[in-house]
């Protein structure tokens, strides 16, 4: 049966209990007329006449005519309703038994049952009065009143009970009219009332079934699981519900239909008569219907619950989906962090590594991509309703897998092509310094034979065999086998190989040559004159052993000098012969800047004319009385709201800004000094973006405004208004991709330090800007943040508390999952709040955070290291009674927060420092002097460039004093923090930190800590190997990776090191303290220049927690999106 018919029978089947009674207009039952029916003055026997016709008794009843006319209308019209519609056609046959009644009273009941009779009358038999005299009286009146009785049907007066019989057989009457028809009036009705509650129950069951159908059909189909679960919950409980209501409706017609049966059960014998066979047929056709109905929604459920179930596994699916999905992007999205290709072998073979781990790690996800693809199959077999949607998600999974699976193969073939590469470089680079060492080693005295000669000439030769398999044949061919893989760097490292290369073969060809002419001519070796004996310090007692000694020495001496001009010689030819490539990179890079100039200039430019077209022909078009008509009046009065202050930006770019980029034209390195002048001014861009997320929620209530159709119609604008507005934002976020790109082609001109100045600066307002903000979404702070200071960091952390206040320790200890807090750094205080989502589009999506505590930078301290976790650390408030554990998102962000707080602890004991100064001097020469800058104030741009430089060279905080703050050594011993002097022991040796607000530390006690008991570690001339990735030299330039080798020349002032990096060629100054950081636990490599005078090794080591000290600290900002 399809679920169309199926429906049909629900909406149909609560129909049926109505034909039981025929009523047209309201139905009658037992039940409602149940005392009526008990006076019995008229009742259905089941007895039938000759042609079937029901027979309806009217017994003897004395108070026949004192029954209210509505009552006798009731019965009437009930008993009449009760034999089938075919019988009742047929017509009635009254039996009106009057034999101890009067002749008025059996006219009276004639008249009123001839009146009132719902039905069709076959025949009418009247039992007359049995007295003589009644009995005389109404056989006279009967012929006499003929025609006033007169009815449809004939009136039969009978005398006797034989006589009646004579009409109806006996076994169809009653035994009080002298039949044998057994019927109990309680009994018949009784059993009408069950049948027809029968049949309500029967009629409401169908109903309820037809409804719950209507619901379930009419249901949509979630969209999640959870949803999708409870309905199919929620509807097989009201299913079984139904279920139950049947089962006990099917009970209740059980129990009728047998007690109708059951006395021909107890006596097969026995004969039913029609009504009591019509009520057997009644509730077994009820039956059957009740079964039909039941069976009908049984099929309606099982497809219902089918499509429901699939339902469900669909969203089960479309969530792995999602979830697998998403994975599969982060995946995909950290595999595309593999698009370097290294530039050394032991990067790239760190890169490998990493990439196996990477690979290996993401096997899970791939996997549980796949199994949840190949579940494509199941939804087809079980012709699920939504298989035309899941195929296309089960084949995105595939391709998902396959390009990622294929990705990943792309760069390790990428990584592998990379290491052959480099390995070539590298067997290059050596061949190249074994030649070169080569010819510096071959004794010029010997070369000036003719064996000497051939013998040098053979070492040339058989050196110059073994470059087959190292040296690089063809550079175009280099170009061509590796072109997937050589970026410009790398392009750059092959060339100068190359040319490294051919110089040495250049020299090679040179010594042959010369050798080649000294093996050819016949003349007597140079022999080599001894340095005249007044150049040697006699000692008094010279034996003639030592002076040979002497002169052997000297005459070595005086060769390794020759030896040594020779090579400088050799290497000049070599450093010579690459100029040219070094001055044509310099154009290169002159070119570069110019044409990054020209796109600043140029998009500037067209930025002043958005800017101006948008206040042209749009905002001064809202003050145009022309124009009145057209603006709605919510949207007047708004101008300022919808464009912010962009008259205030353009003036300042169109008036300023743009003249002052325009004079730096011709001299594209130093535009930083631009950018920096100008700085101050960029600060009106935070108001705008300040305004921006109410000018967004004014543009989309009026975007559809004519007002704005027509401005941008007279404009000819593609795009609306909003793009426009967007356009501040988008400008302030590319100044710093533009200096980015200047900078990275000017790092070794004059304005590469204002390059770089400027390009922190911009970066600085983007920050600000972002921490704007957030910092305008915080709600129920009673203060002024304003107050607080500026706002230096925000951001998303997990949050312990573990404080130490009494009765609360214990409440707050037992809090093992961590709180969800975004804090808000000021230079005053540190805020607590909780994020907050809000539904919405646009910035009217941003959360708010709702305050919830702060803390006092006078009173926090700080623990930079958290044991077990690297991503934590603590903020503490006065002397540890309230310690909060905050865990960052990474280790860098943590390292960022920690550098941000201690240089707000800085300032604060800087501060101190320079009030205690004022105060030692008002006290020794009692003279008024001026109160020093607050901490808070923003120092000049000069003084921040000289305080990063100091900060760069100076590898210790210095110790305050008499001042109430310390700072502890710049390297702490490994676990612990910035101590406080005066905590108890359980308190220091547990939760070491640093506070500005804490006793002094005596100098002594603070330098054996940081020393750590071991003396000062000294560096050394000579090779060490790089152990971890620097980038912070005094020159912008020199950067070192993990697996370098450098070589230590001379140590210069300031704790400076003058270090060549000899992988990468280039060199640069580092302070001495980063550079213990790098090189770690090495040792020196035996260098070229110490083979004559034996092994320089040294073993560097320093304190482990050098490198808590040296994190390298670095804002990210989010790009402001509209």
């Amino acid at each position: 049966m399809s679920m169309s018919e199926i429906w049909i029978v629900l909406c149909s089947s609560h129909k049926a209990p109505d034909e039981i009674m025929h009523q047209d207009i309201i139905p009658l039952y037992a039940a409602d007329i149940q005392d009526q029916l008990k006076k019995q003055f008229a009742y259905l026997s089941g007895g039938r006449g000759g042609d079937g016709c029901p027979v309806i008794t009217f017994p003897d009843y004395p108070a026949f005519s004192e029954i209210p006319e509505k009552e006798f209308q009731n019965v009437l019209t009930y008993l009449t309703s009760i034999p089938s519609l075919r019988d009742a056609g047929i017509g009635f046959i009254l039996v009106i038994d009057r034999r101890q009644d009067k002749w008025t009273s059996v006219k009276a009941s004639i008249l009123r049952i001839a009146a009132s009779f719902p039905g069709n009358l076959q025949l009418v038999l009247v039992l007359r009065p049995t007295g003589f005299f009644h009995r005389a009286l109404s056989d006279i009146a009967f012929r006499f009143n003929r025609d006033e009785l007169k009815m449809k049907v004939p009136i039969i007066m009978l005398g006797s009970v034989s006589e009646l019989q004579g009409y109806i057989d006996k076994t169809q009457l009653t035994e009080d009219l002298g039949g044998t028809l057994d019927y109990c009036h309680n009994r018949w009705l009784s059993r009408r009332t069950a049948i027809e509650g029968f049949a309500q129950k029967v009629k409401q069951t169908a109903q309820i079934l037809q409804s719950f159908g209507t619901e379930l059909a009419e249901t949509e189909l979630p969209n999640d699981v959870q949803s999708t679960s409870s309905l199919l919950a929620t509807h097989t409980e009201k299913k079984d519900k139904m279920k139950e209501d049947i089962r006990v409706a099917v009970e209740q017609g059980d129990d009728i239909l047998g007690s109708i049966t059951k006395p021909v059960t107890e006596n097969p014998e026995y004969k039913l008569n029609q009504d009591q066979l019509d009520n057997q047929t009644t509730v077994e056709r009820l039956l059957a219907q009740l079964h039909e109905t039941e069976t009908a929604f049984d099929e309606f459920w099982i497809k219902h619950q089918q499509k429901l179930e699939q339902c469900l596994r669909l969203r089960n699916f479309e969530q792995d989906f999602r979830e697998v999905k998403a994975a599969l992007d982060i995946v995909s999205e950290r595999l595309s962090a593999f698009s370097d290709v290294g530039n050394s072998r032991s990067h790239v073979e760190h890169i490998l590594k990493d990439l196996a781990n990477f690979e290996e790690k993401s096997h899970e996800t791939v996997a549980k991509a796949r199994m949840l693809a190949s579940e494509r199959d199941a939804f087809i077999q079980s012709n699920h309703y939504a298989v035309d949607s899941i195929i296309p998600k089960c084949s995105e999974l595939h391709h998902l897998c396959d390009a990622f699976t294929t990705e990943t193969e792309r760069r390790r073939n990428l990584l592998n092509k990379s290491l052959e590469l480099h390995d070539l470089l590298e067997k290059s680079m050596k061949w190249c310094d074994e030649g070169i060492y080569l010819l510096a080693s071959q004794p010029v005295d010997k070369c000036q034979s003719q064996d000497g000669a051939e013998s040098a000439l053979q070492e040339i030769e058989k050196f110059l065999d073994t470059g087959a398999g190292n040296k690089i044949k063809e550079l175009n061919k280099i170009y061509r086998e590796y072109a997937h893989i050589l970026n410009e760097d790398l392009k750059e490292h092959v060339q100068k190989v190359f040319q490294k290369q051919e110089s040495m073969e250049e020299m090679f060809q040179k010594r042959q040559v010369s050798l080649k002419k000294l093996a050819a001519k016949q003349t007597r070796p140079v022999q080599p004159v001894a340095p005249r004996p007044e150049a040697f310090v006699k000692s008094p007692c010279t034996s003639p052993g030592l002076q040979r000694e002497n002169v052997s020495s000297s005459e070595s001496s005086a060769l390794r000098r020759v030896n040594y001009r020779k090579a400088k010689s050799e290497m000049t030819e070599l450093h010579q012969s690459r100029g040219g490539s070094t001055m044509d990179d310099e154009e290169n890079l002159a070119v570069l800047r110019q044409h990054v100039m020209n796109e600043l200039i140029e998009t500037e430019r067209a930025y002043v004319e958005e800017l101006l077209c948008v206040l042209e022909g749009y905002a001064a078009e809202m003050d145009n009385p022309l124009m009145a008509h057209l603006i709605s009046p919510e949207l007047q009065n708004k101008k300022d709201i919808l464009f912010g202050n962009m008259e205030e930006i353009y003036h300042f770019h169109n008036r300023i800004f743009l003249r002052e980029l325009e004079t730096y034209v011709e001299y594209p390195e130093l535009v930083g000094r631009c950018f920096l002048d100008q700085m101050e001014d960029f600060q009106i861009y935070e108001k705008y973006c300040q305004n921006k997320p109410r000018s967004e929620s004014l543009w989309r209530q009026f975007s559809d405004s004519v007002f704005f159709q027509e401005c941008q119609r007279k404009l000819d604008h593609k795009l609306s208004l909003d793009s426009y507005l967007l356009k501040p934002v988008q400008r302030i976020t590319k100044y710093q991709l533009l200096l980015k790109e200047m900078l990275k082609y000017s790092k070794n001109c004059e304005g590469a330090e204002d390059l770089q100045e400027a390009l922190t600066s911009i970066l600085g307002i983007l920050k600000a800007v972002n921490d704007s903000m957030h910092q305008i979404a915080i709600t129920g702070y009673d203060g002024n943040l304003n107050e607080l200071g500026k706002l230096l960091m925000q951001g998303s952390f997990n949050v312990w508390t573990d404080h130490k206040k009494g009765h609360t320790k214990v409440k707050d200890l037992a809090r093992f999952k961590p709180m969800q807090r975004h804090l808000f750094l000021h230079e005053k205080a540190v805020l607590f709040c909780k994020k907050r989502e809000e539904n919405g589009e646009g910035y009217e999506k941003a959360p708010s955070y709702s305050y919830k505590h702060s803390l006092n930078m006078a009173a926090v301290g700080i623990t930079e290291n958290v044991k077990g976790d690297a991503k934590k650390f603590e903020i503490w408030y006065n002397a540890r009674e309230e310690v909060y554990i905050v865990q960052a998102p990474t280790p860098e962000v943590k390292a960022t927060w920690v550098n941000e707080i201690r240089k707000v602890l800085t300032s604060q004991l800087q501060a101190c420092r320079e009030a205690s100064q004022h105060r030692t001097l008002e006290q020794t020469q009692s003279l008024p002097l001026p109160l020093p800058a607050s901490s808070c104030a923003s120092p000049s741009r000069n003084h921040i460039r000289n305080t990063k430089k100091m900060e760069e060279k100076k590898a210790d905080l210095t110790s305050l004093e008499g001042c109430g703050t310390a700072v502890a050594p710049k390297y702490p011993e490994k676990g612990k923090g910035w101590a406080k002097a005066s905590h108890s022991l359980d308190a220091s040796e547990e939760n070491d930190g640093w506070s500005s607000a804490e006793e002094p530390l005596n100098s002594s006690d603070a330098e054996e800590e940081g020393g750590g008991g071991g003396g000062e570690i000294k560096l050394t001339p000579g090779k060490y190997t790089v152990v971890t990735d620097y980038d912070k030299g005094v020159s912008e330039e020199f950067t070192v990776k993990s697996g370098d080798l450098v070589q230590l020349i001379r140590e210069g002032e300031d704790g400076l090191w003058f270090v060549k990096n000899l992988s990468s060629g280039r060199e640069g100054w580092i302070p001495a303290n980063n550079l213990l950081m790098l090189i770690g636990n090495s040792k020196s490599a035996q260098s070229l220049s110490s083979s004559e005078s034996g092994t320089a090794s040294s073993n560097l080591s320093t304190s482990s927690s050098c490198s808590d000290s040296c994190n390298v600290s670095s804002t990210s900002f989010s790009d402001i999106k509209g």
